[in-house]
């Protein structure tokens, strides 16, 4: 990292701004180009080790990719504000940042009901309680993501 005076290395400071954030961006290659696509999440933290939880259709681009090829690149942000500071004649941007490596592997059964019930679903109050169609599940790709490496940084 370029500018260390801007490196989060507390882990508790890290998994707040993973608290924070709605979205992550996952980093997927299958050619030249890389291909970002960007998820809502759940995540779990358990001696150290965090894992992601998407979910989605079980068919597409974003599936298949990650089914051929797992390891996948993430990045998650918080913009908080543009700064104009005028006695520096700077501008410069107020954010919070986790970016990292990961492995994905895809649930089944008992755990793919569990992650939805008690991971995904679980994280917003609106869903927590909330008595989805079950019977969608069938249909839906679960994905953990296990994190292989992570870094933070922020200016604010």
């Amino acid at each position: 990292m370029r500018r260390k005076d801007r490196e989060i290395t507390n882990f508790n400071d890290i998994i707040k701004i993973i608290d924070e954030c709605e979205i992550i961006r996952l980093g997927l290659s299958d050619g030249d180009f890389p291909y970002i696509v960007p998820v809502n999440f759940a995540y779990t933290v358990s001696g150290g080790q965090v894992e992601f939880y998407i979910h989605g259709a079980t068919a597409g681009r974003k599936y298949e990719m990650l089914k051929s090829k797992p390891l996948c690149s993430f990045e998650m942000d918080i913009p908080i504000n543009i700064d104009c500071i005028a006695e520096k004649r700077d501008v410069t941007m107020r954010y919070k940042c986790v970016m990292g490596k990961a492995k994905a592997q895809f649930l089944e059964g008992e755990e793919r009901q569990n992650a939805m019930d008690n991971i995904i679903m679980a994280r917003y109050k609106e869903t927590k309680n909330f008595e989805y169609n079950k019977s969608a599940l069938r249909r839906t790709a679960v994905g953990k993501l296990t994190v292989i490496e992570m870094s933070a940084k922020a200016n604010i």
